[in-house]
């Protein structure tokens, strides 16, 4: 992580503690130190849910990582370089290989249908030829559920293609 990101870390932790302290030297049997802490907890809590932001780069308590179902998926990747140029590759064999517009179209359409899960582990998979297991290795999966991805991903391929048939 980065330095000032540890920093700014390290810096909320100091703050929370001098809460807690405030907040235990409080007299309990007082109303106005009650009210006092009640303000204290919430920002103990508040101060809390920042490090836990900070700390794993996540909304603690979201388990997709995103308010929003691919908030961060939802792009126009017909526009990006999405589909690597392998023109380097086919020059060896001197193979030519040429995919239209519309059939790039089609390409990013089908990998736009999919979750960012179910296209990296269906990329390595069918393209980089990579095993199941190697795949939940690497990406820190069970074997099932990226058996589970690229099943998913593969119906969509199949819709997408007998859509664009049709």
């Amino acid at each position: 992580m980065l330095d000032w990101a540890n920093d700014l870390i390290e810096q909320y932790t100091v703050g929370q503690l001098e809460l807690e302290k405030r907040a235990n030297a409080l007299d309990r049997k007082s109303r106005s130190d009650m009210d006092d802490l009640t303000q204290i907890n919430s920002m103990i809590e508040s101060m809390s849910f920042c490090i836990d932001w900070m700390a794993t780069g996540r909304q603690p308590g979201t388990y997709r990582g995103a308010e929003k179902r691919a908030v961060y998926q939802r792009q126009y990747i017909e526009d990006m370089d999405t589909i690597p140029d392998i023109a380097e590759q086919l020059e060896e064999d001197h193979k030519h290989l040429y995919i239209s517009k519309e059939e790039r179209l089609i390409l990013a359409d089908i990998f736009a249908s999919m979750s960012h899960r179910e296209r990296q582990c269906y990329v390595l998979h069918e393209g980089q030829g990579m095993s199941m297991g190697k795949i939940a290795d690497e990406v820190g999966l069970k074997k099932r559920t990226v058996q589970q991805y690229i099943e998913r991903a593969r119906q969509k391929v199949r819709e997408r293609v007998t859509e664009n048939v049709s």
